[in-house]
């Protein structure tokens, strides 16, 4: 196992340890000079600090990571009875902390509230679109109904999981409908990848491709790659579909070859080459962080001769993260990577830490240190 492995395994745990204090019982987002903002339980982003602690309790055995996951999670548990507070990312946030419970302790009541939260997903599934709808019906005077994200991809592994653990086909149906809807709404011939589509709730008819968290409705997002990559990696993993490893393939190339030799991608691979004045060229580390995850996923079922290149990606990408995004020699920031941006079009979150992003990179550093647990497949994965 090369050295930086090691090193960044002990720096998670390093770092972890003393956010485990300043951080506690709270929802982190983003950085503010060095110090995470906090959310309400509800925000999308609620499972990714669990989803840490989770990730090193496995590692270490200490106990303090596991207690404060759980406790982190029932302050969550009011959600499950008020559906109207959350939207598709129930998987996102009951994934990494009930699911990941589940697995790594075997308790029965955590297996229930991951499947609780299953159902709640499955009833958002729209079956005259063969799709999950991203929000709910209406935010002010929006019709939101019809509203499609590429993010919904990683939600998916929740309804494989719940159809795989009960037997129940209903899980594995729509979550399979809705992928391969995204195959044909989603992914552009060349690999790239929309974030955002609207359909006609009523009837399933597609009605406009929008840029989203994206420059523009023809740009390349390349978080919107990394979530394609890794959720069509999930896919494959439990369905053994080849037009989903393909498609991870796919998306995993474009993103490679708009990369180079960039230690951190650009928040949107098709931003303005022109100077109008305005900064475009900000990167993105939980881009990297997320297609490491799904491209080290990926060797593990890429055809013999391309398992070295993905399986060399994924290994490279976190190295480059570690290199120039890692907060080493901060002991003051609370995250683990910078360098994320959370939404260029508002103008949020530019140049930051990100709780996915420390998340993602804690899950991919482990995998690589053999002593991960991928909470998105219902089962644990070595990737040496």
């Amino acid at each position: 196992m090369d050295k930086w492995i090691k090193e960044a395994s002990a720096f998670i745990e390093r770092k972890t340890t003393k956010n485990a204090i300043d951080i506690g019982a709270s929802f982190p987002h983003a950085t503010k000079q060095g110090k995470y903002d906090k959310e309400s339980p509800q925000w999308w982003t609620a499972g990714f600090w669990p989803g840490i602690l989770w990730n090193v309790y496995h590692a270490t055995n200490e106990y303090a990571f596991k207690n404060l996951a759980i406790q982190l999670e029932h302050k969550m548990d009011y959600l499950l009875n008020n559906p109207n507070k959350v939207d598709h990312d129930i998987g996102f946030m009951w994934t990494l902390t009930s699911l990941a419970r589940y697995q790594i302790t075997a308790d029965e009541t955590a297996k229930n509230t991951a499947l609780l939260a299953a159902n709640m997903l499955l009833a958002r599934f729209n079956s005259a679109g063969h799709f999950f709808k991203a929000w709910n019906n209406w935010h002010g005077t929006n019709d939101n109904s019809g509203i499609v994200i590429i993010d919904s991809m990683m939600n998916m592994g929740l309804l494989f999981w719940a159809s795989e653990e009960t037997g129940d086909p209903r899980f594995m149906v729509a979550a399979k409908a809705h992928c391969d809807m995204v195959l044909k709404h989603f992914i552009r011939n060349d690999g790239s990848v929309h974030q955002m589509v609207r359909f006609n709730s009523l009837t399933g008819e597609l009605i406009e491709k929008l840029g989203g968290q994206g420059y523009s409705k023809n740009s390349s997002w390349s978080r919107g790659c990394s979530w394609a990559i890794f959720g069509f990696a999930i896919a494959y993993h439990y369905t053994k579909e080849e037009r989903y490893l393909s498609s991870a393939m796919k998306v995993t190339n474009h993103f490679a070859l708009h990369l180079q030799h960039d230690p951190i991608p650009l928040w949107d691979f098709r931003i303005p080459s022109h100077t109008d004045g305005t900064k475009y060229d900000y990167r993105d580390s939980s881009a990297s962080a997320i297609a490491a995850c799904g491209t080290l996923l990926i060797s593990q079922y890429a055809p013999l001769e391309e398992k070295r290149f993905y399986l060399a990606f994924g290994r490279d990408l976190l190295k480059r993260l570690y290199e120039h995004a890692a907060t080493i020699e901060d002991d003051q920031n609370q995250a683990l990577i910078i360098h994320g941006t959370s939404h260029w079009p508002e103008k949020k979150n530019l140049d930051t830490g990100l709780i996915y992003g420390d998340y993602f990179f804690t899950q991919g550093i482990y995998a690589l240190n053999g002593i991960n647990n991928n909470f998105w497949l219902g089962d644990s994965w070595n990737v040496l």
